[in-house]
């Protein structure tokens, strides 16, 4: 019998056993009787393929932050105390803005940390978070990535939405595993690049922060496995239609009564589940086709004419006009930030 897909059951997210590896590997403790605390079995580390549910992994997170007294895992020369994430929050919360809440959570970082100077910068329509680093040796990727998951979940929870990411670079190389980092933040990951750089939106820097004490509570008795997944749901229907559409060229992007027709249910009930998960259909086509363009506009063979037919656009002002609307970014000026590696600060 096949399965509806709006029918199935909700599972647990799961985390690769690689980010377990990476988490673990400079704690210098005694690893085996942390991760069967946190219910994880240690002969899984021999296991590539292996996954686990994601509140084990936010369990073991706790864990070495506890033992080490340091929530960036002895990943800097100064730790990271236990207790700093929660003051952030709170810092962050009172500000005006996610730009000013932003800056002060870097700002806080930095003062907290000896090598992630991370500034935040706009350049026209777009903003960027760059981590000024003063050694030629580059950043190892997981640590990047755990001090993009802080600053980008605070974000997002103070926004009270996701902030798409449009592109994010690093100075070292491609690590082992990219796959879970491509589904927490984008999957237009770039390695070996000239900085170490996070780029969106800048319109998200205006949304107001309205965030209440009990909501902060809840945000800290849930971390960190709501910034983990709690702006991805892997067993969402939209999740599971954005999968489906990214295996399809954009021409073949099927009508709404096609899809409706694939996952078994009435138009009138697609719209409905995709509402109640605050998308909507065309807002996913639209995803993928946000994510190909930021991709192809990277590669600067691909002319404008290109990228547009290759998303299925009539001709190439279309494209424009489209790419202004998701990122409020003209794909020239997209592409210049990208290809020259320059930042809006000139350095």
């Amino acid at each position: 019998m096949t399965r509806n897909p709006l029918d199935a059951p909700s599972l647990r997210d799961t985390i690769s056993i690689h980010l377990v590896r990476e988490a673990a590997r400079d704690c210098h403790l005694p690893l085996q009787p942390l991760l069967q605390s946190a219910g994880i079995d240690p002969m899984l580390l021999g296991n590539d393929q292996a996954r686990i549910p994601v509140h084990s992994y936010a369990r073991l997170w706790r864990q070495l932050a506890r033992a080490l007294d340091d929530e960036f895992f002895g990943m800097d020369a100064r730790p990271l105390r236990r207790g700093s994430f929660a003051f952030l929050c709170r810092a962050c919360m009172h500000q005006p803005t996610v730009g000013a809440a932003l800056q002060r959570a870097l700002e806080f970082l930095a003062l907290m940390l000896a090598a992630y100077d991370g500034r935040l910068a706009t350049q026209q329509s777009l903003a960027e978070i760059v981590i000024h680093e003063h050694s030629a040796e580059p950043k190892r990727a997981f640590s990047c990535f755990t001090y993009w998951m802080i600053v980008h979940g605070i974000a997002c929870w103070l926004a009270g939405r996701r902030i798409p990411i449009l592109a994010m670079e690093l100075r070292g190389p491609a690590p082992r595993y990219v796959g879970d980092y491509q589904v927490m933040f984008s999957p237009n990951l770039r390695f070996e690049r000239p900085r170490t750089r996070l780029i969106f939106a800048a319109e998200h820097l205006d949304i107001p922060v309205r965030r209440s004490a009990t909501e902060l509570r809840r945000f800290l008795a849930r971390a960190p496995a709501n910034i983990l997944v709690r702006y991805r749901d892997p067993d969402s229907l939209g999740w599971r239609i954005r999968q489906r559409l990214r295996n399809l060229p954009a021409a073949e992007f099927p009508a709404i009564e096609t899809m409706a027709s694939q996952c078994g249910a009435s138009v009138a009930t697609l719209r409905r589940r995709l509402a109640e998960e605050g998308a909507g259909y065309q807002a996913l086509k639209d995803s993928v086709r946000r994510e190909r363009a930021v991709l192809w506009l990277a590669e600067p063979q691909a002319t404008f004419e290109d990228i547009a037919e290759r998303l299925g656009f009539a001709d190439a002002s279309s494209f424009y006009k489209a790419f202004r609307k998701w990122t409020g970014a003209s794909p020239g000026h997209y592409r210049s930030l990208i290809l020259d590696g320059i930042g809006p600060d000139g350095a």
